[in-house]
């Protein structure tokens, strides 16, 4: 099951997000409460031969969505960003993965909260790692699931 939520993630990536599929941004992992992408160096370079701060951005911000979707009921709800801050940490000139997660506490509480609210909140750390799996960037984003119908 989770290969195929990944399959279809990315086939519709050109059309949902289309400059990450322009990146060569691909989610590697999907599954209730953990995501994974990974973007390329090919292509993603900056002026001075590492990889552009924006797509170090867009590896990591978008697993806040692809955890939504692989954990929430997206019949009843969708995923938005509210707020990312980032810390870079290191050079990246390798391809990158980038990784964040949500506990089963935090699953409850916003599927609980997002079905008697209408929405919820959640805040998702991220980690993107070079291929030595030196961490080269952080990232700290809110959140928000929200109902369709709202």
């Amino acid at each position: 099951m989770t290969d195929q939520i990944v399959e279809m993630m990315n086939a519709n990536l050109a059309s949902t997000i289309p400059i990450a599929d322009k990146m060569g941004l691909k989610i590697v992992e999907a599954r209730r409460g953990f995501a994974a992408a990974s973007v390329p160096v090919e292509g993603n370079g900056n002026h001075f031969g590492v990889i552009y701060a924006g797509v170090q951005f867009t590896v990591a911000e978008i697993l806040g969505g692809i955890i939504a979707l692989s954990t929430f009921d997206t019949s009843k709800f969708f995923p938005l960003v509210k707020n990312v801050d980032i810390t870079f940490v290191s050079m990246a000139t390798t391809p990158l993965r980038a990784e964040a997660s949500l506990d089963d506490e935090t699953i409850a509480r916003v599927a609980a909260e997002a079905a008697e609210r209408g929405k919820a909140n959640y805040t998702l750390e991220a980690v993107v790692s070079d291929a030595n799996g030196t961490v080269v960037a952080t990232t700290r984003g809110l959140y928000q699931l929200r109902a369709h119908n709202r």
